[in-house]
């Protein structure tokens, strides 16, 4: 009986890898070079990603291809047109990073306001007196402001009012009554969040219109006390405007796992600045979290047996 092939572009957890192996051949991309992974897709049947791009071409080049696993949420370097085109299913793990990317928000909130960051510099070089020099702020009883009220974005809500006593402010296209009732959050205004709000979390999809939301304009409403924290994509806000605001003390800090162009170069202008903290796009990067997304497998191997997945993103032309 000949086994499936399925490509995965990087390595992943045991767990989704044994089962993946248990029923297909895995085979590792050596790059993510459009044109190598053009000749590595030649004969699989499915193809698994964490980064890298699946474009059009390397579709065309795939002729069995039935599937592509994202390991994570994000589509957008998945070509989603070309697949359903095609008759191939795009599956990904919808869930699997909601705590994870959660958590990561109050890791960078905390080193922020409470100046940890600072601080264990000072203790290093020896500056104890420090402790006098650096006032931080308490996350307790502040609003919180939510930019994108999905799965992370209600878990951040979740932590925010009920590890933080925070009061939740939301934006979002739709309105989520459940949520609003357990957290006593509120739906408002893209304006309103960013006037009112302590601490805001950056949690939209990467969409056409979300590219480029947050620019002078929108910056400028917020509180010169505030954080902003973006856990979503870097090109969602306008760096230079980070930059400027940071730089010139017009709001308090901002944190970011995502940014503009990455990988993030060595000597970005926001790395300079000590009310900025940046951590590279590892949010989800959990051992929890990374079992979790490696159950993209599961999806990947019932396509493969001719059953339809658990966690569709598109609905393929000629699907099942």
């Amino acid at each position: 009986m000949l086994r499936h092939k399925v490509l995965l572009y990087e390595d992943m957890h045991e767990v989704g890898k044994a089962l993946l192996a248990e029923r297909a051949e895995i085979i590792f991309a050596k790059t993510l070079h459009e044109t190598s992974l053009i000749s590595e897709a030649q004969e699989v049947d499915g193809i698994i990603r964490a980064n890298g791009k699946v474009t059009q071409k390397i579709m065309e080049s795939a002729l069995k291809l039935k599937v592509v696993g994202r390991h994570g949420v994000g589509v957008e370097n998945i070509d989603l047109e070309a697949a359903t085109e095609k008759g191939i299913w795009v599956v990904n793990t919808p869930d699997a990073n909601d705590i994870s990317v959660a958590e990561h928000f109050f890791g960078l909130a905390l080193i922020l306001s409470k100046m940890l960051k600072k601080g264990d510099i000072a203790l290093r070089e020896g500056r104890w007196g420090a402790r006098s020099e650096y006032t931080g702020y308490e996350l307790h009883g502040k609003t919180l402001g939510i930019l994108g009220f999905g799965r992370i974005g209600r878990g951040v809500g979740r932590i925010g009012h009920k590890g933080f006593n925070m009061n939740v402010l939301y934006y979002d296209a739709l309105r989520y009554e459940e949520t609003e009732n357990e957290l006593d959050a509120k739906k408002v205004s893209l304006e309103e969040v960013l006037s009112q709000s302590d601490y805001i979390s950056i949690n939209l999809p990467m969409l056409p219109e979300t590219k480029g939301l947050l620019k002078e304009r929108e910056f400028g409403l917020m509180k010169p006390s505030a954080f902003i924290i973006n856990l979503a994509r870097g090109p969602i806000w306008d760096e230079k405007v980070v930059y400027k605001f940071l730089k010139e003390r017009k709001i308090a800090g901002a944190g970011s796992d995502v940014y503009e162009v990455e990988p993030a170069v060595k000597g970005h202008p926001l790395f300079e600045l000590e009310n900025f903290v940046g951590t590279p796009h590892m949010a989800a990067q959990t051992e929890e979290a990374l079992k979790r997304m490696s159950m993209v497998a599961v999806d990947v191997v019932r396509v493969l047996e001719g059953k339809n997945p658990i966690n569709p993103v598109n609905r393929p032309h000629q699907a099942i």
